[in-house]
């Protein structure tokens, strides 16, 4: 048994290996493909900002930086995101969409919310939803529960994509009582190798469509995919917006922007396209 004041090494916990990145890179790096470089680190305060540093300096498209353990992880509105050392997948991608007009290059982190869900539903079995704009839902005894979120950051001349997810987090270690993991949620596999292939994989594959559609959502299917894999649409919610103002409707669709859209009480459909969204059990503001 290791002490307890014995320094931690990349063997402490025996159900949670270290990531083989030179596995890694023979698996996901191919002549033609996406991806260009991936670096998995032990520990960085973020890997969206270590990436969105390389990028600002001239770093290739299709750049992964992988971290064990992040001690500075942002998720939206500069919220932290916490977990122990190898529970989770915490990785950024640098993406450049050319040929893509910037006012679609939004889409980018639902597309990453599509990629990441359908990735996890084959190598993890389990069904995931996303809650827009851009959290990873799974059901952990019988509710809703965040597992994952995506922030999107512009740098250089395109875009890095941050992507956490919770993957073997015991109960015990849950940042907090609206969280989840996959474990928890009954996955068949919490290899953490075989999830990030499958995500990225999947990511390189809905990129390439949308990017070859000229960021079309509709054409390329993402919008389709992803107002049907999307928990947030046919319920009532709450937008918490910027300037302290907050509408309360039926969440009815995601426009071709990439917006929600509000079917409010007074009759009118008002476009979300930035904010904070809480899924209400009715209109009397009962949260789920």
């Amino acid at each position: 048994m290791t002490p307890p004041d014995a320094p931690r090494n990349r063997w402490s916990d025996l159900d949670r290996p270290p990531l083989n990145a030179a596995a890694l890179r023979r698996g996901l790096i191919r002549p033609g493909g996406l991806w260009s470089s991936l670096d998995v680190v032990e520990t960085t305060g973020s890997t969206n900002s270590d990436l969105a540093a390389r990028a600002a300096a001239g770093g290739a498209e299709g750049a992964v930086l992988v971290a064990e353990e992040q001690t500075a992880g942002r998720g939206r509105l500069d919220r932290s995101w916490t977990a122990p050392p190898r529970s989770g997948l915490f990785f950024s991608v640098h993406l450049t969409p050319g040929g893509v007009p910037v006012e679609r290059w939004g889409w980018l982190p639902l597309l990453a919310g599509v990629a990441t869900a359908t990735g996890l539903a084959q190598s993890a079995g389990v069904d995931m939803a996303l809650k827009w704009p851009n959290d990873l839902l799974v059901t952990v005894h019988g509710s809703e529960r965040k597992t994952g979120g995506i922030l999107a950051e512009r740098a250089g001349d395109g875009v890095v994509l941050g992507i956490g997810l919770n993957v073997s987090l015991r109960a015990a270690e849950l940042p907090a009582p609206h969280a989840g993991s996959l474990a928890l949620a009954g996955a068949v596999s919490t290899d953490r190798e075989t999830l990030l292939r499958a995500v990225l994989r999947s990511l390189e594959q809905w990129y390439t469509r949308w990017r070859d559609a000229g960021g079309d959502a509709a054409e390329s299917g993402l919008q389709a995919a992803y107002a049907a894999g999307c928990a947030t649409l046919d319920r009532p919610v709450r937008a918490e917006l910027p300037g302290d103002r907050s509408v309360t409707g039926e969440a009815v669709a995601i426009d071709g922007d990439g917006r929600l859209v509000l079917a409010t009480g007074d009759g009118l459909q008002e476009p979300v396209s930035a904010g904070d969204i809480v899924h209400l059990r009715g209109v009397d503001g009962g949260l789920t």
